[in-house]
């Protein structure tokens, strides 16, 4: 038995329907259908949704990793119809900053030029007034995560000064630098 797939998933700020192997969803942030693999139902009880096998399907042997993995999943899509999720990066280095323009980010990263980032649709960002710790936020968990690795794939960061893009919750290895001969 899958130990992620037998977890109830909270849907007490939503409204769901089940239809089949489709789960349509609508929340105060998005709306959407999950369609379930053919192994899988679903069923609404007390507020809560459970994922299981079906009858014929309990028997396969790789029904506990079909079950986890789509359990997860239509967790993730069901929190961000309730609530956005939320991803921090932190910019580091002396003249590193991030600002608005239009539908995207002008990024000054120590290269001649600044860099022009567009934010794909549904992710938002806030900016704090030094321009170095940025708040990305999305209904799509999956989205956000994908728009900070792009970030952070521009100006990696280093670890002799510590200075580059970061993820928020990232801690880097510093080395230490070479030493002086005595």
């Amino acid at each position: 038995m899958s130990k992620i797939g037998r977890k109830p998933i909270d849907i007490s700020k939503l409204q769901i329907e089940v239809k089949g192997h489709e789960v349509n969803y609508k929340g105060p942030k998005k709306s959407g259908t999950y369609v379930l693999p053919e192994e899988l139902e679903a069923r609404v009880e007390d507020k809560q949704l459970f994922v299981v096998p079906t009858k014929a399907a309990a028997t396969m042997r790789d029904i506990n990793r079909i079950w986890g993995l789509h359990r997860a999943l239509l967790a993730n899509a069901l929190s961000g119809a309730a609530q956005d999720f939320e991803k921090g990066v932190q910019i580091i280095g002396l003249g590193y900053k991030a600002s608005k323009s239009g539908k995207g980010l002008t990024l000054a990263l120590g290269y001649s030029h600044k860099i022009n980032f567009e934010l794909p649709a549904g992710v938002t960002v806030d900016i704090d007034k030094t321009g170095q710790n940025l708040t990305f936020k999305s209904p799509d968990k999956e989205l956000v995560g994908l728009v900070c690795s792009k970030l952070r794939a521009l100006r990696l960061p280093e670890p002799y000064k510590g200075t580059g893009i970061r993820l928020a919750d990232e801690v880097i290895a510093r080395k230490a630098g070479k030493a002086k001969a005595a």
